[in-house]
């Protein structure tokens, strides 16, 4: 649930949310600043199902496609390497974003996993290995700890601590996710301030003159059948998080987002 400075903006009759899953075909409609703004959902997801949530962190404003799946609980895969950069750093797993770990002669399928890696280079090429021996430097007790303060998701990280985040126990909301990346932007976790900006800045995948994307993708590699982006843009003096996944790759859930963004002219 969005809860305190979480919590929808609703002003009935003269700021309606119209809320239609991908599935009706239409899309959350927003009376915001008198102009009615429409995000195209079933043009946006096409034939995969899924959800998105934007908020606006300046009005509070939020959109939603599939606003049920957006409740809905699913593992999140590589978008937990934000999390897990965060946990990294203030547990001292990583000395700073440039810290490398060398590569273990391991070949795995993606070609650029196959080469030392720092906590950053990692994080954007999603290199599952280095972030998997993080977290085993962290341990169960540390993970744990960090998970619930935080209160990322359902905090279950049974799975076996370097694999509870890829289709196993730990399962998180796009709504949480919101919640998650909002204290982020803020800088409202409980991490030191240093360590927040650090893995914003980690974060960064598309920085223009107008504004700049941080964001990070997830795919479950098993089957490709979901996909998450999560992050947010910051454009002039306005932050706006962003939550996606989809029953595809986080590659589609990027492509969906992007799409959203453009449509609300944030991009």
């Amino acid at each position: 649930m969005f809860t305190k400075k979480r919590k929808y903006r609703v002003i009935l009759a003269t700021a309606a949310l119209l809320f239609v899953g991908t599935s009706g075909g239409a899309a959350l409609s927003v009376n915001a600043a008198s102009k009615d703004t429409k995000l195209p959902c079933a043009e946006m997801f096409q034939d995969n199902q899924g959800t998105l949530i934007v908020k606006n962190l300046k009005t509070d404003h939020v959109y939603v496609c599939n606003p049920e799946r957006s409740r809905q609980r699913f593992t999140p895969e590589s978008s937990f390497k934000v999390p897990n950069a965060l946990i990294g750093l203030e547990e001292g797993a990583v000395i700073d974003e440039y810290d490398v770990k060398r590569w273990d002669g391991i070949v795995r399928p993606f070609e650029s996993w196959n080469r030392d890696h720092s906590l950053a280079s990692a994080l954007r090429a999603s290199a599952i290995w280095y972030y998997q021996a993080m977290a085993r430097d962290i341990g169960e007790v540390r993970m744990k700890s960090n998970i619930e303060r935080i209160h990322y998701g359902n905090m279950d990280i049974s799975g076996g601590i370097d694999t509870f985040w890829l289709d196993s126990s730990l399962k998180i909301s796009a709504e949480e996710q919101i919640n998650f990346m909002e204290d982020l932007v803020e800088e409202t976790l409980p991490f030191q301030e240093q360590t927040m900006k650090t893995v914003k800045r980690m974060m960064i995948d598309n920085d223009q003159d107008a504004y700049t994307v941080h964001g990070k993708t997830g795919t479950r590699l098993s089957d490709m059948g979901l996909g998450w982006y999560v992050g947010y843009v910051e454009r002039g003096k306005t932050d706006w998080v962003f939550a996606t996944n989809v029953d595809s790759s986080g590659t589609t859930a990027k492509t969906v987002t992007l799409k959203a963004l453009k449509s609300l002219g944030i991009m």
